[in-house]
């Protein structure tokens, strides 16, 4: 599959990392320093290039950069009618944010247009992501999305970067997995499936979600 990654960073890179190991076709563009983008993309077997040029020949684009840079990168890639996105920010720093009770998934959603849009690979650090990839057991990785037929696709690329996928619903009902770390949230906590599956039977009767797992 051809997979444009629009901020190949910390989370960005490892996502490309890993797909580029599993033998997608990664395209690395948008990076502060343009040599580490290179020399990511000589590591790993990916291209480089322009975000318009790596988004639109990508079946899937991964947005991976700072909240307060999402603007720019959407400018720079271009329209996204059609294509599958794997939004991985959370929103800390500056630009514009969600409106009070409106989850960071739906409003970004909104940003994209015609994007099918999903968002995934928030809620861990990128060294812990880096180092839990393929390990078994197997570390979960969140879900959500409006298009069923993307969170499919999403899920198998997941799979396929290490992790299992679990979905937590639609762009508005995921606020769980969103920043801050608090109590009564998954985001900052590593799952496994059988504790990521009773948070999402919480979630769907609406009720709180089981205190967070201890792993020894």
């Amino acid at each position: 599959m051809n997979v444009a990654i629009v901020g190949a960073g910390r989370i960005g890179g490892n996502i490309a990392r890993q797909l580029a190991r599993a033998g997608h076709d990664v395209t690395v563009s948008f990076a502060r320093d343009p040599a580490k983008l290179e020399t990511l993309a000589g590591e790993i077997g990916a291209h480089v290039a322009t975000p318009a040029a790596a988004a639109g020949g990508a079946q899937v684009v991964v947005i991976s950069v700072p909240w307060g840079a999402i603007p720019s990168a959407l400018e720079a890639a271009g329209p996204l009618d059609g294509k599958i996105v794997i939004d991985t920010t959370n929103q800390f720093g500056s630009g514009p944010m969600p409106a009070d009770g409106q989850t960071a998934a739906a409003f970004n959603a909104s940003r994209m247009a015609g994007a099918r849009y999903t968002k995934s690979f928030n809620t861990l650090t990128s060294a812990f992501q880096a180092r839990v990839a393929h390990r078994d057991p197997t570390v979960v990785q969140w879900l959500c999305g409006d298009d069923e037929d993307a969170k499919e696709t999403v899920s198998q690329l997941i799979g396929d970067a290490g992790y299992v996928a679990v979905d937590l619903g639609g762009n508005e009902e995921c606020s769980v997995m969103e920043a801050p770390r608090r109590q009564g949230a998954v985001y900052g906590e590593e799952y496994r499936l059988p504790e990521a599956h009773a948070v999402v039977e919480a979630v769907k009767a609406g009720r709180p979600i089981p205190p967070t797992p201890q792993y020894g």
